[in-house]
Order: C-alpha cells, then sequence, then structure tokens
C-alpha cells in the first residue's frame, strides 16, 4: 500500500495538463491574449443555442435534380443523333425518362452506340460500379434513356460536394465570421452561423439555386417558349433555348444607377461569354433580352445598340440588400441543384448569453449542494471526494476543448448531472471501507478491501450509463449530440478522478499521519443509514409490485389520452419565442395570428408575463411551405406589437421530424435491449429479466409524467428518458453485485433474506447517490427555463422513481425469478429421479 512515485508524478501531469488546457476558458480575452504563446490559447466553442446565431439543414432536391439531368439529356440526344446524321421523328420525355423515336429502324444500333458516349461509370478508380445511364430499345425503332439509381445517387452525391464550396462561398461574400458549413448524410448540407443573422435573407442565400441565363423573347403559345414572371407577376414568353448562360460571370456587383439613382447589379462576363454577349446584341437590335435567376424574369430589356464591352446591368427595382444579395449570389456561382431548407433553428444573442448566465447560475448552485452534501455525510474525507469532483469537472473541459468539442446549453446540463453521478464512485468507496472498518481491518488493509470491492460495480454501473450515452450521441443531433459528449467524458473522466486520484490521496493521508484505523463519519452525530441497518423489504414486494404496475398502466393510458406534448422536434412545424416590452397581449396576438390562414395557433406564456411561445402546425405543400409560413409569422407578430421580438425559432420540416422520432425512439429500444445483454452476461439471466421489466416501468413511468405535465417531447425530452434509462440500471446494478456476492457468501440462505440483506448494505449509497445527482439537477429544474425544463424537470422525477424501483420493484422481481428457479430445477430434479427409479425398477 504504497504509493508508486512514478505513479503520482504521472497523475500530477495529468491534472496540471488539464487545468492548463481549460483555464482559458475561466481567463478574459484580454488577459489571454497577453499570456505566452506556448501557453493553450483554445476554448470551448460555444453552440449557437449559447452564443446566438442561425443553424439550418439543406438537402439536395432530388426531384430538381433528376428534372435537370433529363432536359440535359434531352439537348445532348438531339445533339449526338444531328451530328451524326441519324434521322429522328420525336425525341421527347416519357416521366423521368428521354424516349427516341427513330425514322429508321435500321440505325437503332448505330444510335445506341452514339447514346452510350452521353453515359457516364460510377465511382472512381477500382469501385468504377457500372453506369449513370440505362439505354433500352423497347421497339425496333424507340430508345428509351433513363437514369440508374447509382447514377442518381452519384450525381447527388457531386452536388452535395459542388454546394458545399458554392455555399462557403457565398458565406464569404456576405461576411459572416467562423461559419460552420458540412455534409451531413449523403444529400444534406449542415449551415451553421453565429450571431444576429436575418432568417429570410439566409433561406435567400443559401436556398436559391442562382442559376442565371438570357434568353430572347417569343410569342405566346408557340412550341418552345414558357411564360415566366417577375416579381411584380407581370408574364414574359421567353424562348427555352439558352442564348448565355451565367457560368460565363466573372463579377458581379452592387451599385446604383447614375440616371435613376436605384440600386442595380453590374456584371462582367468572361471572354468567351463577352464575345458571345456581343454577337446575340448586334443580331437582335430591338428585340427584348430577358435575365432569368431561377425561371424569375429579373429584367427584360430591349437592346438598343450591340453591347461589346462584355459587361451589363441587371435593374429591377431591389432593394440595396437585395442588389447585395443578388451580386454575392451571382460571385458565387450556380449551385449544381436547387437545395431545401428542411430545418431552421435560429437564436437570439441576448438569449443565449441569458442561456450562459443560468445555465452557469444553476451549476454553481448545484456544484455547491453537492460538495456540502458529501461534506456532510462523509466529514474529512468528503473532502477528498469534493476534490476529485473538482478535478472532474476541470478535467471534462479540457477534454472539451481538445476534442473540439462544442458547448451547448444540453451540454451544459450534462456537465451539472454529471456532477452529480461522478460522486457515485466516492459513495461507493467510502461505503465500502466503511464495512472493512467495522470488520476490524486496519487502515491500508480497509483502504485496498474497500477499493478492490467497490472497483466491479463502478465499472459495470459507469457502462450501462455509457452505453446510452454512445447511443444518444449516434443517434441525436445538434444540442443533444453535446448534452452526450459532456456526459460520456464526465463518465469516463470520474473513473479517474474518483478511483484512482482518491486512493493516491487516502493512501497519502493514512501514511503521512500513521493512521491504525480508517474513520469515516459524517460532520454531525447523524448518521441518516445506521450501521446494521435491518429493514425487511422483502415483506411490501406485493404492495411495491402492485402500486408500481397501477401507475405504469395509467401512464400508458395517459400516453393516448391526452397524449403527449409532442415538441416541434416530432411533429414538425414552426415554433417561435417571442418577447415583448410589457406584458403580452395574448388575446391580440392570437386573434392576429389565426386570421393568416396557417392551421391551428397555440400560444404558451412562459417564464414571464412578457414571454410568449408561438407554435403553429406543420404546414401542407412540402418544405417551402414552412419558409412562407414563418415569414408571415414574423411579419404579423410585429405588426401586432412593435415592440415584439423573436428571440427564438425552430423550423422542422416533415421529413426531418419523422426522422427525429424514428431515431430517438430507435435509441431507446436499442440502449435497453444492450443493457439487457450487458446485465446478462455480468450476471444471469433472471437479472437481466429483473432489470428489463423494472426499466419498462420506470420508462412509462416518466411517459405519464411527460403527459401530466404538459412538457414539451422533444430531442431534449428523449435525451433525458435515455439518461435516466442508463441511471436506473446503473442504481440496479449496483444491488444486483451485492446480491451476487452475498450469493457466494451465504449460500444456504434463503434468497429472500439474501436480497433484504444487500439492499439494507446498499441503501446507504443508494440514497446517498440519488440524492447527490437530485441536488445537481434541482436548481436547473427550477430556474433553467424552457429551453433545459424538458431535460431537468423529468431527470429529478426519475431519479426518485429510479432509487424506488431498485428496492420495491427490481429485487422482487429478482425474489421471484429466483423462487421459480429453484422449484423448476427441484422439479427436474424430481422427474430425473423418478426415472431413473422406474429403470431400476
Amino acid at each position: 500500500m504504497r504509493n508508486s512515485p512514478w505513479l503520482v508524478t504521472t497523475y500530477l501531469i495529468v491534472i496540471l495538463f488539464g487545468i492548463l488546457v481549460a483555464l482559458p476558458n475561466v481567463i478574459p480575452q484580454s488577459t489571454l491574449d497577453r499570456l505566452p504563446s506556448w501557453l493553450p490559447h483554445s476554448r470551448v466553442s460555444l453552440g449557437l443555442d449559447l452564443r446566438g446565431g442561425s443553424h439550418l439543414v439543406l438537402e439536395v432536391d432530388r426531384t430538381d435534380l433528376i428534372n435537370e439531368r433529363v432536359q440535359s439529356l434531352l439537348q445532348d440526344a438531339r445533339r449526338v443523333l444531328r451530328d451524326k446524321n441519324i434521322g429522328t421523328s420525336a425525341i421527347r420525355r416519357a416521366g423521368e425518362a428521354v424516349s427516341i423515336t427513330l425514322r429508321d429502324p435500321a440505325q437503332r444500333d448505330a444510335a445506341v452506340t452514339e447514346l452510350q458516349t452521353l453515359a457516364n461509370p460510377v465511382g472512381f478508380g477500382t469501385t468504377v460500379g457500372g453506369s449513370d445511364l440505362a439505354i433500352t430499345t423497347p421497339s425496333e425503332n424507340t430508345i428509351s434513356i433513363a437514369q440508374t439509381e447509382a447514377g442518381i445517387n452519384s450525381h447527388i452525391t457531386a452536388a452535395v460536394e459542388q454546394s458545399l464550396e458554392i455555399i462557403r462561398q457565398r458565406v464569404d461574400q456576405v461576411g459572416v465570421a467562423e461559419p460552420t458549413i458540412q455534409r451531413v448524410g449523403s444529400d444534406r448540407v449542415l449551415v451553421q452561423l453565429p450571431g444576429e443573422q436575418d432568417p429570410s435573407r439566409l433561406r435567400q442565400l443559401l436556398g436559391s439555386t442562382a442559376k442565371m441565363s438570357f434568353h430572347l423573347l417569343g410569342q405566346a403559345g408557340e412550341p418552345g417558349v414558357t411564360m415566366l414572371s417577375d416579381e411584380g407577376g407581370n408574364q414574359y414568353p421567353v424562348l427555352d433555348r439558352v442564348e448565355l448562360s451565367g457560368d460565363r460571370l466573372t463579377d458581379a456587383r452592387a451599385a446604383f444607377d447614375q440616371q435613376t439613382n436605384e440600386p442595380v447589379v453590374n456584371f462582367r462576363f468572361d471572354s468567351a461569354g463577352a464575345n458571345r454577349f456581343a454577337q446575340i446584341t448586334q443580331q437582335n437590335v430591338g428585340r427584348p433580352f430577358a435575365i432569368v435567376l431561377d425561371n424569375k424574369v429579373l429584367s427584360a430589356p430591349v437592346i438598343r445598340t450591340p453591347i461589346t464591352g462584355g459587361s451589363g446591368q441587371i435593374s429591377g427595382g431591389f432593394s440595396v440588400q437585395e442588389a447585395n444579395t443578388l451580386s454575392a449570389l451571382l460571385r458565387a456561382g450556380a449551385l449544381p441543384a436547387k437545395l431545401t431548407v428542411i430545418e431552421e433553428r435560429t437564436v437570439g444573442a441576448d438569449l443565449g448569453s441569458d442561456a450562459i448566465e443560468m445555465g452557469i447560475f444553476t451549476g454553481l448552485i448545484g456544484f455547491a449542494l453537492v460538495v456540502a452534501f458529501m461534506f456532510f455525510l462523509y466529514g474529512f474525507w468528503g473532502i477528498l471526494a469534493n476534490l476529485a469532483l473538482m478535478i472532474n469537472v476541470i478535467l471534462t473541459f479540457a477534454g472539451l476543448t481538445l476534442i473540439g468539442s462544442t458547448l451547448t446549453l444540453p451540454g451544459i446540463a450534462g456537465v451539472v448531472l454529471g456532477i452529480g453521478l461522478a460522486v457515485d464512485a466516492n459513495v461507493l468507496i467510502n461505503e465500502r471501507i466503511k464495512e472493512e472498518t467495522r470488520k476490524g481491518k486496519s487502515a491500508f488493509a480497509a483502504i485496498d478491501a474497500g477499493f478492490q470491492r467497490a472497483y466491479a460495480t463502478i465499472v459495470d454501473s459507469n457502462v450501462t450509463s455509457l452505453i446510452a450515452t454512445i447511443l444518444l450521441f449516434w443517434f441525436g443531433s445538434g444540442p443533444v449530440r453535446g448534452f452526450a459528449v459532456t456526459m460520456g467524458l464526465g463518465i469516463i473522466i470520474s473513473m479517474f478522478t474518483a478511483v484512482s486520484v482518491v486512493r493516491v490521496m487516502m493512501i497519502f493521508i493514512a501514511a503521512r499521519k500513521k493512521l491504525k484505523k480508517i474513520d469515516i463519519k459524517p460532520l454531525l452525530p447523524i448518521n441518516l443509514v445506521p450501521d446494521g441497518t435491518r429493514i425487511p423489504f422483502m415483506k411490501g414486494r406485493f404492495v411495491g409490485i402492485t402500486v408500481s404496475v397501477l401507475l405504469s398502466i395509467a401512464s400508458v393510458v395517459l400516453f393516448f389520452k391526452p397524449g403527449l406534448n409532442y415538441g416541434v422536434d416530432f411533429r414538425g412545424g414552426i415554433q417561435l419565442e417571442v418577447t415583448t416590452a410589457q406584458d403580452t397581449d395574448l388575446a391580440a396576438f392570437r386573434s392576429g395570428l389565426s386570421e393568416l390562414g396557417l392551421g391551428e395557433v397555440a400560444l404558451q406564456e412562459f417564464g414571464a408575463k412578457n414571454r410568449v411561445l408561438v407554435r403553429v402546425e406543420r404546414q401542407s405543400g412540402g418544405e417551402e411551405a414552412q419558409t412562407v409560413a414563418v415569414e408571415k409569422l414574423k411579419a404579423e407578430i410585429v405588426k401586432i406589437d412593435e415592440t415584439a421580438r423573436v428571440e427564438r425559432t425552430e423550423v422542422v420540416g416533415p421529413k426531418v421530424s419523422g426522422e427525429l422520432a424514428v431515431a430517438g425512439f430507435l435509441a431507446l429500444a436499442l440502449a435497453s435491449i444492450a443493457m439487457t445483454i450487458y446485465i446478462w452476461a455480468r450476471f444471469e439471466w433472471p437479472f437481466a429479466v429483473g432489470a428489463i421489466i423494472t426499466l419498462i416501468l420506470d420508462v412509462t413511468k416518466t411517459v405519464g409524467f411527460f403527459a401530466i405535465t404538459g412538457l414539451d417531447f422533444n430531442l431534449t425530452a428523449i435525451a433525458a428518458v435515455l439518461t435516466l434509462v442508463g441511471y436506473s440500471v446503473n442504481d440496479k446494478v449496483v444491488v444486483y453485485d451485492r446480491m451476487r456476492e452475498n450469493l457466494r457468501i451465504y449460500k444456504k440462505m434463503p434468497l429472500r433474506d439474501v436480497i433484504d440483506l444487500s439492499i439494507n448494505e446498499t441503501l446507504a449509497r443508494s440514497l446517498y447517490t440519488s440524492a447527490t445527482a437530485f441536488l445537481a439537477m434541482l436548481p436547473m429544474a427550477i430556474w433553467g427555463g424552457s429551453a433545459v425544463e424538458s431535460f431537468a424537470i423529468p431527470m429529478v422525477f426519475g431519479i426518485a422513481v429510479a432509487a424506488l424501483s431498485s428496492v420495491f420493484i427490481a429485487a422482487p422481481i429478482l425474489l421471484f425469478l429466483g423462487d421459480w428457479r429453484t422449484r423448476h430445477q427441484k422439479q427436474v430434479q424430481a422427474a430425473a429421479e423418478d426415472v431413473e427409479h422406474a429403470t431400476k425398477a
């Protein structure tokens, strides 16, 4: 029982390094800039919910991409066959394919050979896997060209990769600092822009394809003419043939017309574009020339004189901001396919700073409550646990800084909850050492035995929590992933601080003070769980299970009626958080917003009388309909109350909401299955069955709690339920581990007595750990605000439920299963003996 100098040095280096890495997070920027360059300067990045900004997820429009490719194939097929003098009577679109009718069937093979040149291989290098086109011959004189599924997916992938760079250029054009632009999945792009942003401008900037083209005008009704409109609704008969494409532009700048003084956009072509522009204007003097952007006519001026300088001007009654946005779009270039905003979350900077203050405030109170409780429980030895807890928090922030993680509001909740759970190992160790001391062991022997006996339990309980955390990260998104990262880091680091560091400190103190005995006792002569407690818990097993089952049945009924208050994450739609200078006039808002024709509009006052939550159902018409509805809502809100400010916006389209719901419930199911398998492998099947039944009862009660309280059931709520699943099983594992140990020691003791003994021996740990987790989360549940109420409030409820179910549900179920197995084994043995006697007879 000596501390290795090398081990102590290693621990000190790790802790000092962690302090240095975490230190910039609490030092003012002005002071940080003056520190030597060799010291760490990086800070934990703050999520948009803490610093304000916009979060958009854009999806490549698959239908639009297919249409673009079909249109391209129509033109290319005409060109290829015309160049080879292969006569056709018709080349037309047939759904998502191109149908070609030949005049001479004898030219079919030659036509197919030429059309094959339009196909491209799918994949790269050794991974090439076929063609992007399927060319078939339905009849002797008919050829069909269709895109293969692999080809469509390949084009989508290429479109996303190209879109990333174009979006990055567009964002750079408007000067947004520290943007996050990355691919998500196979067909989506995530864009996060910190700071105050205008969501409508962002949609225009990011969602516009910005495909610009120049067309001559024809006569309405003629073949090859499409009627297009401008912003004022004026109709133009635009020839489908593109005279000049916008990809020939080299520059576009917002300016003011020298004669009218109105905002315009000046543009310039490259040399090839300038020559073509000059040729067009020379040949069509006196004819209107339409400038078209994304199937909308920007302007259609009449060509007065040939333009040979390679530059031009677009005027369309723009505002200054519109002219700047259009010029930025044209400079960055056109997107290869239309991008649709399928998810938008915008948070005002003021709301973000309030969230930081509230998170720090509730976190510090939670930390102080846990520290005071541990000091009260274990006196001087509780100080060691608190020191380890402080190191845990420091190393958690150091870990977040090193891995470049983003701290979100749920992430702060994860740190706070981790504070309550981190002392679990210290409680286990201290209670074990107290037991060993009562057996008469010396100081070093008690420390050694306490740590050894507690270690396996600590590992088992933390693994179950990590399973829930990993699945939450896997299936979660955005801020919920931030919670999973902080929780996971906290759990892993607590294994180091609570076990390794505390062990070194306890050995050092025992050796330095030459202690003969480790006397761990509370600060005051008040023992919450007296030594030698012998409560006959199994006598109340029928009452406990009956009450639990009835509550769970009631919760299931509540799940269907009145049902859960599903948040915008799961049902889709629009949610706005609005603040007003004076108390919000709910009647005026309800009346004004209901007249917009957006369906059901729900208003909910929360936090203060000048803060209201506006919810609007999912709009029919796809993702774009949500965007239109948001603009209507914001305009009407300001019209109702000029002082109103939209602090937070959440828009979730139908596709995303369905995916989030499936991912959330799948994570919950997989977590339960994974924990059952782990417990089955570590213990025996009755333990696993007992755990899963108890888990179902715990989860149903939590769902019932959501139904009764009307709290938002959203992604944060799923995070709470998953965390409770891990916490509940964590609690069961500690009791199970003691039962398994006692079954080996007291082989002739009845199972009922073994279970009662094990519960009593772990009662202090169960109560104390539940109390620390409860105290850590309580301030956040009371003062945390609407952003975390769906997590903090259910967690406080679930912690109490999990503590009770470990004693009154999990243990009785194990007793029933154990008794059944014993009877079954006796029956099997008796049957075998009967067979043996009959054989001998």
